[in-house]
């Protein structure tokens, strides 16, 4: 698994809501806005409201395969924009854990398998 730098942990941990890609099984992306809270062990959890009754949830039961872009505009003059992009593996889980009520049980974990950031260091 891929391990973010330091500053691209700071960078996750401060925000809060990310875009997360999946592909259908008839190969038509979408995204969606997530909740995602980055772990120790350097995956991503993402969860929701219902989310295993999903269009999100069902594209990755057929295709596993993810991407979640987080960014922000630092400053619109000069121009500055930040953020972190994360290819991997979900892992679709199912069951009681410490993210809060507003959540379903139901969890996707992101194994990171490529990462690329920008602007991270201004």
């Amino acid at each position: 698994m891929t391990r973010f730098s330091e500053a691209e942990r700071a960078y996750l941990t401060s925000q809060r809501l990310a875009r997360m890609a999946t592909v259908d099984p008839k190969g038509q992306p979408q995204a969606n806005p997530v909740g995602f809270f980055p772990q120790a062990d350097g995956t991503i959890l993402v969860g929701g409201h219902a989310l295993a009754t999903t269009k999100k949830w069902r594209n990755l039961q057929a295709h596993p395969k993810v991407s979640l872009v987080v960014d922000d505009i630092v400053s619109v003059t000069p121009w500055r924009v930040r953020g972190v992009e994360i290819r991997g593996r979900a892992e679709l889980l199912t069951g009681p854990h410490d993210l809060g009520p507003h959540f379903s049980e139901e969890l996707i974990r992101v194994h990171p398998e490529w990462i690329h950031s920008w602007g991270l260091d201004r």
